[in-house]
């Protein structure tokens, strides 16, 4: 987008590119006047003009109905289910399962009488009937396209008969004739992108994008494209397991920060409407080395198992790794237990997971990997029943973890007991002492 200083005429219209006293057109005095010009690429130019502020209390209100997902879950996190004109950006990792919700989505909307359309740039329509077929959706009406071209995509958005949902299955597929390079690059995923979302806003259409991911895990394409959608939503999971979580990055209709537990059947994505204990699996409480941890992601809270093994390394550095939280905060722990419980662990192998599969970021995770690694350096079990949370500080004491009601109330609910937090053991010598006696 380019601009530039013209003189315009305000008797005939006529552009001069630089002032004089006379039109060259017809001939008045005194009449041009320098404007300011834009001209985009391939575009027409358009003359700038200054912007009015209005105040916000005299906008009219604007109540939009949402629309329901089909889903419960779905619509509190989404705010109260498909917003018209939003755009929502899905992304996630290939075969983690986005194609299959989206189709199913698009489904429950068309058997909910909504006109869907899924625009698939990565299938042929051959493949999306048989995925449709192997999912039992083949009598909901959904209809179809399968095109790289985004220029078809914003006919049907203008078409007289415009979908009440569209997903766009993926951006980086598809190509705009207004914009330089191949499909995904920069310039191509910021241009089409903004098409379609213009066009959603105009014609009150719910545009559902899907984004790929890169290697690291964050959603390819430029930054521009997540500070342009509404919602911003994030699949993800282990695809040897059977369950997938759905996180909410950006929300402007709704709370951020939330989670649908999803768990992939024969039938497509089904919500685990209970997971607080669907990660625990069959654990035996006479193993040393494992913790229950009430833990919090998002404003839910989920009974964890912390696993800790301490082998005698053969090592002239120690191992130390971490499979679902952060390292740094593994080898935090560790010093601070050597210095305040005056353990050698200088010595020692450890390793550290969360059972099942999941990965979190929750700092009340601190006082079940002390105990899980306090567990299997001793060699002991844990007390049947047992839950942990709290943080651990430097100076080895234990502070409270963010949402101690909500997880006291679950722990409670499922019959949890004893209890470890803040309240019960304020330092890391007197969650020893309870733990494995005085002489530990």
């Amino acid at each position: 987008m380019k601009t530039r200083d013209v003189f315009i005429c305000s008797g005939c219209g006529a552009q001069a590119l630089k002032w004089q006293g006379q039109c060259p057109r017809c001939g008045e005095w005194n009449t041009l006047q320098e404007k300011v010009v834009v001209r985009r690429n391939g575009g027409v130019a358009h003359t700038l003009t200054s912007a009015q502020a209005v105040l916000l209390s005299d906008i009219p209100v604007e109540h939009t109905e949402a629309r329901s997902t089909g889903f419960i879950a779905l619509d509190h996190v989404l705010g109260k289910g498909f917003v018209p004109g939003g755009a929502v950006l899905l992304g996630g990792e290939p075969g983690i399962g986005k194609s299959t919700l989206l189709l199913q989505l698009a489904a429950e909307q068309a058997r909910m009488g909504n006109q869907a359309v899924y625009f698939s740039g990565e299938e042929s329509l051959a493949q999306i009937r048989g995925r449709a077929d192997r999912l039992g959706l083949l009598h909901s009406g959904l209809r179809a396209v399968a095109s790289t071209s985004a220029e078809e995509a914003l006919a049907l958005l203008e078409a007289p008969e415009k979908p009440d949902l569209m997903i766009i299955d993926s951006v980086q597929t598809l190509s705009s004739p207004r914009a330089e390079g191949i499909p995904g690059s920069v310039s191509q995923v910021r241009a089409v992108s903004s098409e379609l979302v213009e066009a959603a806003k105009k014609t009150r259409t719910t545009l559902v994008i899907v984004g790929h991911v890169t290697k690291d895990g964050q959603i390819a394409g430029p930054k521009l494209l997540e500070h342009m959608v509404d919602t911003v939503l994030y699949l993800e999971g282990d695809r040897k397991h059977m369950m997938r979580i759905m996180r909410v990055l950006k929300n402007r209709f709704g709370p951020s920060d939330e989670l649908v537990v999803f768990s992939m059947c024969e039938t497509g994505m089904e919500i685990v409407e209970d997971p607080s204990t669907l990660f625990l699996g069959d654990r035996d409480d006479s193993c040393s080395g494992a913790a229950v941890v009430m833990a919090m992601d998002g404003h839910k809270p989920f009974a964890v198992e912390v696993q800790a093994l301490a082998s005698r390394t053969v090592l002239s550095i120690p191992r130390r790794t971490a499979l679902g939280f952060d390292t740094n905060r593994l080898n935090l722990v560790l010093a601070v237990l050597e210095k305040r419980l005056n353990l050698n662990l200088g010595q020692l192998d450890i390793y550290a997971k969360i059972g099942g599969g999941l990965a979190m970021r929750d700092p009340g995770l601190d006082l079940g990997v002390v105990a899980s690694v306090l567990s299997s350096f001793y060699d002991r079990p844990l007390q049947p029943g047992a839950v942990f949370w709290g943080e651990v500080d430097l100076n080895g004491r234990i502070r409270p973890a963010s949402g101690g009601e909500t997880r006291m109330k679950q722990a409670k609910r499922l019959g949890y007991g004893p209890i470890y937090q803040s309240e019960t053991c304020r330092t890391l010598e007197e969650l020893q002492h309870k733990l494995f006696g005085p002489g530990s």
